[in-house]
């Protein structure tokens, strides 16, 4: 199964991946997006989250 991936170091934390798929990604504690943890990641939702992030950060794995 594939997982998205953030690429922090290009990440803007603008949050459009947290706003479009809560339940895929948040924002921890350190201040940076991190991937929450899912059985199964092929929902829309997460597929619209890593279409529409801005610096195309996020990848699968």
């Amino acid at each position: 199964m594939k997982t998205p991936v953030v690429e922090l170091s290009s990440c803007i934390l603008c949050e459009i991946c947290v706003e479009l798929a809560p339940h895929a990604f948040a924002i921890n504690d350190a201040g940076f997006v991190e991937v929450l943890y899912l059985d199964d990641y092929s929902d829309e939702d997460i597929h619209e989250a890593i279409k529409n992030c801005p610096k195309d950060c996020i990848t699968w794995e």
